[in-house]
């Protein structure tokens, strides 16, 4: 999976920061518990990770120096929401497709 700018300086920052990235990882979790399907709770996460980004780029140096490089314009964080709903949470169990008459497809 590919991450953009954005997304690979709060996932690097995530790594190397203990208390935000259980912060982060509470997060993610109650949003997909929280949620009927994984998609609603990916553009829920994506929003929040935006959030942050935006939070830390005022007072984390790394945030501070992307920020003056790249500029604070809304930067999609579906990837790395995506990626951090695989790492951080149990995979929900598929339903099982339907069987026709007789127990047969």
């Amino acid at each position: 999976m590919s991450l953009n700018r954005s997304e690979q300086v709060l996932y690097d920052y995530v790594q190397g920061h203990k208390d935000e990235r259980q912060h982060l990882q509470h997060k993610v979790r109650t949003i997909v518990a929280a949620s009927a399907e994984v998609h609603g709770a990916v553009a829920r996460i994506d929003a929040e990770l935006w959030r942050y980004y935006e939070e830390r780029s005022a007072v984390a140096p790394v945030f501070v120096a992307a920020a003056r490089a790249y500029g604070l314009k809304r930067t999609s964080m579906k990837n790395l929401a995506e990626l951090l709903v695989r790492l951080w949470t149990e995979p929900r169990p598929r339903k099982p497709a339907h069987a026709g008459p007789g127990g047969g497809p």
